[in-house]
């Protein structure tokens, strides 16, 4: 009810209006709630409420003014457009896609409902008449920058890189300070691997608004990258200053404070990512949580959150695709694909390439390897194109993998990354195969709806950590992991060459840097300290990460030179330093993995702590596997007082030197032959459950 010192309805929507375009929010709000009090049939009251409600970030109540203004004013275009723009916030893409075409056959041709319709569409991942839409739009708005912007999102959503990049140059020769362009230009580039320039972009993109933590978080995956590890770690400090409860921001800030070995506020970036899981926000990243001391309960938590949030954000483009799977005939080759980011010379390419060969001889078998990055033009990535099918989808976003898969025939998809190196989460929640299995490169559980089954062996997964998997548990009668029993060590240098002192005992920890976090370190300073003119071997890491080691060895009491740093090496010349290397000492939470088996094959004794989660339990299923269960050790006190024993015992070093050489050959760790057969049969028996409509069960085989 007005009175007569209650201003007019065109004044209120005037003040509330001015308190929109400076960004007063809660302000505007509050007007708008008290002048629709007043005049509770003024439709443009109602509708500026509901524009302030979602910007408050409360989508249910916007809708519920909208609708409101919509009752009042049915042919009012922008009540039309902010009320789809409101159903879209709620997650309502289809609702929205209704009203706005209804709006559109009102209104033929309107620009502003054909872009508002384009964002509905998209969300929907309906990209291709989303393309329709924006494209239709810019004939009635041919100067708008943001249309322009939109269809180039549109096309990149398409696979249809070039045509993007005309588009986003297009929105910026309209708008040179257009911050999501140069934005979008940033996820062009990286994509197109060209990372250096995708930071450049992004940067802009934060100059032009700095207040955007997604910029900063986006500079610094694009400048990691670039192996700029410690400018990526300034940016992500940017974003998470701007938004302290970005999980995203937080993992990968931790997990490049590890990398760097920078350590000076890691136990709390630690509780925070922890607390983060605890409360279920679902974004801390699952990776980074295995190098955590964390119990194996905690990781599947935070696993399953975060796949959760994967399967809610790939929902609309899974139910676009809607992949329907016919069983093969039962006499049919069993079609298995492997997708990683690592058939080349990496880690994953020298594990899994000796095996492939192996199973290339069995005619039952027809295997395909999905690359997601190019082709290096090296000798592993000849060997795995020869032994398979090789598919470079380098080039293809999620949908066109996923797409390329379903139309390859695929009965098991093995996701070969997990949660690592180029997660495959958002691909693989898009169901591309009827089977779908996590094996190998990320050491745990995923936690998520769309994985089948998880391969792993007794030693990883014993019994009294099965309720820490959520797939169905698939344990081989060996050690999980392959091994290439083909590879070179290259001719040895000396220890002189190699920056290492004649005598005396050299321990090697070449695990990656974010590995040896300070409580494993301090382990490695007591066994130096125990064994007289020993050294310890490290790669050396970027950005002033082998400095800050030493200052923390000097810390420890250790002389900063007793700490030797080896250079990245072509693989075969890496292997050969382990001639040099008398005890590998491993580190907890996180064992070495490939690492451990490469020291194993190039003749280096491995001295590992069995830990409790999957990540700290693969060095000992190695050396089970090869016949030296006792170097793997229950506690921390029992690893001290093993590598202060066997450093100080030359004779002990030999014969574990000479077990090794014979085992090399005789042992079951390195017989690819075998290993294969079980994987072999690991892959029947998952097929075979398949074909005659059973559901995965757990599978010791």
């Amino acid at each position: 009810m007005t009175d007569l010192f209650t201003p007019s309805s065109q004044v209120l929507a005037q003040q509330i209006v001015e308190k929109l375009e400076r960004g007063a929010y809660q302000d505007a709000e509050q007007a708008a709630a008290e002048a629709r009090g007043h005049y509770p049939d003024h439709a443009e009251l109602a509708r500026l409420h509901g524009i302030a409600l979602l910007q408050l970030q409360r989508p249910d109540d916007a809708a519920t003014a909208l609708e409101e203004a919509f009752r009042l004013a049915p042919q009012s275009v922008e009540v039309q457009c902010n009320l789809g723009s409101a159903w879209l916030a709620c997650g309502k893409a289809d609702d929205a896609i209704e009203h706005l075409r209804a709006a559109l056959r009102q209104s033929p041709g309107h620009p502003a409902v054909l872009l508002t319709l384009g964002n509905a569409l998209m969300a929907a991942a309906r990209f291709q008449h989303a393309r329709e839409s924006y494209a239709m739009a810019t004939h009635g708005a041919p100067a708008h920058p943001g249309l322009r912007l939109n269809l180039a999102a549109a096309e990149f959503e398409l696979g249809n890189v070039d045509q993007a990049t005309v588009h986003t140059d297009e929105a910026l020769n309209l708008h040179p300070r257009f911050d999501a362009a140069y934005a979008l230009r940033g996820r062009i580039q990286q994509t197109q691997g060209n990372a250096a320039e995708a930071s450049k972009s992004w940067q802009l993109a934060e100059s032009l608004e700095p207040r955007n933590p997604q910029y900063p978080f986006a500079v610094g995956q694009a400048l990691e990258d670039d192996g700029q590890l410690a400018a990526a770690a300034e940016a992500y400090e940017r974003s998470l200053r701007l938004n302290p409860d970005d999980g995203r921001a937080l993992s990968q800030l931790l997990f490049l404070r590890r990398r760097l070995v920078d350590w000076h506020d890691l136990d709390e970036l630690s509780q925070r990512a922890q607390a983060a899981v605890a409360s279920g926000a679902g974004t801390i990243s699952p990776f980074t949580m295995l190098a955590e001391d964390i119990d194996p309960a905690l990781q599947l938590r935070c696993a399953q959150d975060y796949a959760a949030a994967v399967e809610k954000q790939m929902a609309p483009l899974r139910k676009q695709l809607a992949f329907a799977h016919a069983k093969p005939a039962p006499d049919n080759p069993i079609r298995i694909g492997f997708v990683a980011d690592g058939f080349n010379d990496h880690a994953t390419g020298l594990l899994v390439v000796a095996m492939f060969e192996a199973l290339a001889g069995y005619d039952d078998l027809d295997l395909h390897l999905f690359a997601t990055t190019r082709d290096d033009g090296g000798p592993i990535r000849r060997r795995l194109a020869a032994a398979t099918t090789m598919h470079d989808v380098s080039a293809l976003n999620h949908g066109q993998v996923a797409q390329r898969i379903h139309d390859t025939g695929v009965e098991i998809l093995v996701d070969l990354n997990g949660y690592s190196g180029r997660d495959n989460a958002d691909l693989f929640a898009l169901r591309p195969a009827p089977v779908q299995v996590n094996w190998l490169a990320y050491a745990g559980s995923m936690g998520a709806p769309w994985m089948d089954y998880l391969v792993a062996d007794k030693v990883i997964v014993p019994d009294d950590l099965r309720e820490t998997v959520s797939e169905k548990l698939v344990r081989l009668p060996r050690c999980y992991q392959p091994n290439d029993n083909t590879r070179e060590v290259a001719q040895p240098p000396s220890r002189a060459e190699c920056g290492l002192p004649e005598q005396g005992t050299v321990f090697a920890c070449f695990n990656n840097s974010y590995k040896i976090n300070p409580a494993a370190f301090a382990r490695l300073m007591l066994v130096l300290q125990q064994v007289p003119d020993s050294v310890l071997w490290l790669l050396s890491g970027k950005d002033g990460a082998d400095d800050r080691l030493r200052a923390a060895a000097k810390a420890a009491g250790i002389a900063p030179e007793r700490l030797v740093f080896l250079p990245r090496l072509p693989h075969a010349d890496y292997l050969s330093r382990y001639v040099n290397a008398d005890l590998f000492l491993d580190t907890l939470p996180y064992n070495a993995h490939t690492t451990a088996s490469d020291a194993l094959w190039a003749g280096c004794p491995v001295l590992t702590c069995t830990g409790r989660t999957f990540a700290g339990r693969v060095a000992t299923s190695l050396l089970q596997q090869l016949g030296l269960p006792e170097l793997a050790c229950e506690d921390e006190e029992a690893f001290i007082a093993m590598a202060t024993q066997l450093g100080n015992d030359r004779d002990a070093l030999r014969l574990l030197r000479q077990h090794l050489s014979q085992q090399r050959t005789q042992g079951s760790l390195f017989d690819m032959q075998g290993f294969a057969g079980d994987f072999r049969r690991t892959v029947q028996a998952m097929s075979a459950r398949y074909r005659i409509g059973r559901k995965p069960v757990d599978l010791d085989m």
